[in-house]
């Protein structure tokens, strides 16, 4: 009855709050109208999931939320603190939105990585009535009874002795999974607690899985340049040292009770018949148009197929899932007799088909988890900052005269040196242009840290010259190398790639005379350098031009700091001598 009256009013034009109002003071129907107006009005929640706050964390407990329902949320907001394996620490959303629900509330314990823990809904959207998932679902989840948990079962193989699960890790925050690259210990080797067994590549770059264990390799379960390893995934087994570890006992494939008991009742019986022709005929009411049209084609049993929709709904990508695993092909129409005519047998005469001619080949060559993240940042940063850019010409003949004298005393530097030097030096001059935009506000950096394009073969990443102002020009040069060695054979640390004020992008190397950048968030800037090139000057004298666009956040910088950052960037370009200049000042205050 309250549905009705709902849809009824929904219907007449009324405001769905003030319906919700009077509704519920007139029949006292508010449970009913909370669990039905979400499905009225289509209010969909954004997922916030159990974070990986360490690299070791596969589970944690929700210490206090910090927002409540219906609070507002920006990018960079605290909205709870969860205790993991390590530390109590604070859970940043990156998202903006209102928060809409909290399934798991404070104090609930051992809540898996990866579950889900509250919903969010977009802005000026109604958030009270979001859409929730079954309460049974939630109840699980924040209660983490053993009651309703299924038990699990395992079938063990090899040996007698237990071994030591080393599972996949998490080695940066925003990783789910990733790729064995190499394995450094082989089995029977010792593992002390610090060394390095793996290098696994992570959605940011290569990086070293250091265990925190002591004892004997005994079995490696997921080889070299194995792919897609969920975090938490079991990928090596150790022994203590002294045990024998060729006696390793191999954990089989987890099943839980529920599941085998789940198989045994769900298993069809399987009647054979005789019949030259299929007696039995599908349903497909019930499902879209696209996903009907798929099981006719390919005259598929639709409870052979898994859901992955809501509440096991099947969808499209369901079942061409299943059409590619199980190699299936479209099934010939079958032939219905017209009234007065018999069904007798028919001799089929065999036709010859011709085959396509082949077509020129390709290659499918799938984006690492590197590079997927790359474009999703790219693209958010695209769509979301709005972009300004302004560009500028610098006289470099004096800078490649002075590079020329300094490579004849011995010192060997690039000319992309001195503009790292310089941009370092400009940004301490236009402190308004060194700045992060974080939670709608103007972050102002106090050092002047250039983070540098470098391209591996995993994607692109950007190493950080911290304090590269107080630095001298062979300083920079050799930190520059020795980073980019590291970065190219993904052998960085996250602290030397992940943070910095500014971005450098250099293609000038590549003969690309001009180009645009896309900021790197939160940064507000990003310098794209182009190639020096001869050109004739008003006074019919030859000389090198050198293009650099600045690409910038116009919610930070406005284009007055833009334009003095880069008139200031060109004067100490075309005076280079000034950037030989360190300051012993500022230089130890840097070390401090």
């Amino acid at each position: 009855m309250a549905t009705s009256l709902f849809r009824s009013a929904l219907k007449g034009g009324l405001h769905k709050n003030y319906l919700r109002k009077t509704l519920c003071a007139s029949f006292n129907l508010e449970k009913i109208l909370c669990i039905h107006t979400s499905s009225l009005l289509n209010v969909k929640g954004q997922e916030i999931n159990m974070p990986s706050l360490s690299p070791t964390m596969t589970e944690g407990n929700i210490v206090k939320w910090l927002k409540k329902e219906g609070d507002k949320i920006s990018a960079g907001d605290v909205l709870c603190e969860i205790q993991t394996d390590k530390a109590v620490m604070s859970f940043e959303t990156e998202e903006e939105g209102v928060l809409a629900k909290i399934l798991v509330p404070d104090d609930a314990k051992e809540i898996k990585v990866g579950s889900l823990i509250a919903l969010m809904v977009a802005e000026g959207e109604d958030w009270k009535s979001v859409e929730t998932p079954d309460a049974k679902d939630v109840a699980s989840i924040a209660t983490n009874s053993q009651e309703d948990e299924p038990q699990e079962s395992e079938q063990t193989t090899g040996g007698n002795t237990p071994g030591i699960e080393l599972n996949m890790p998490s080695l940066s925050p925003t990783m789910s999974e990733g790729t064995i690259i190499k394995w450094h210990k082989k089995p029977g080797d010792k593992v002390s607690a610090g060394d390095v067994l793996c290098d696994i590549q992570t959605d940011k770059a290569v990086m070293s899985f250091e265990t925190e264990e002591e004892g004997t390799l005994a079995k490696i379960l997921l080889g070299d340049d194995s792919k897609d390893v969920k975090v938490g995934d079991l990928i090596a087994l150790m022994v203590a040292e002294g045990e024998d570890w060729n006696d390793v006992q191999v954990p089989g494939k987890k099943k839980t009770k529920s599941s085998v008991a789940k198989e045994d009742v769900q298993k069809p019986k399987v009647e054979i018949y005789t019949s030259s022709e299929p007696t039995t005929r599908h349903s497909y009411d019930g499902y879209s148009p696209a996903v009907r049209s798929l099981l006719e084609l390919y005259a598929i049993d639709a409870s052979k197929i898994v859901g992955t929709g809501k509440q096991g709904k099947i969808l499209k990508g369901d079942v061409l899932k299943h059409v590619t695993e199980n190699h299936l092909s479209i099934k010939p129409p079958r032939t219905v007799p017209l009234p007065g005519e018999t069904s007798s047998p028919k001799t089929v005469t065999p036709t010859t088909v011709s085959r396509p001619t082949k077509g020129p080949g390709y290659v499918d060559i799938p984006l690492t988890g590197m590079r997927l993240t790359i474009a999703k940042r790219l693209t958010e940063s695209k769509t979301m900052i709005p972009h300004a850019y302004a560009t500028a010409e610098s006289n470099i003949d004096s800078l490649l005269v002075l590079r020329k004298q300094l490579k004849s005393a011995g010192i060997s530097v690039s000319v992309n040196d001195f503009i790292i030097k310089a941009v370092a030096v400009a940004l301490k001059q236009c402190p308004l242009v060194n700045c992060h935009f974080i939670k709608d506000q103007v972050v102002l950096q106090e050092t002047s840290d250039i983070s540098i394009a470098v391209a591996t073969e995993a994607g692109l990443i950007t190493p950080i010259v911290t304090n590269a102002d107080n630095k001298a020009l062979d300083e920079i040069s050799a930190e520059i190398k020795e980073l980019a060695g590291r970065a190219r054979i993904g052998k960085l640390q996250l602290h030397e790639f992940q943070g910095g004020s500014f971005t450098i992008s250099n293609l000038g190397m590549f003969d690309i005379t001009e180009f645009s950048a896309i900021i790197n968030p939160p940064q507000c800037g990003i310098l794209a350098i182009g190639s020096g090139r001869p050109v004739i000057a008003l006074n019919g004298k030859p000389q090198t031009i050198m293009t650099a666009t600045l690409s910038y956040d116009s919610r930070a910088i406005s284009e007055s700091a833009a334009s003095n950052f880069l008139e200031t960037l060109q004067g100490l370009l075309e005076t280079p001598a000034s950037l030989l200049l360190t300051s012993p000042a500022n230089k130890k205050r840097a070390s401090n």
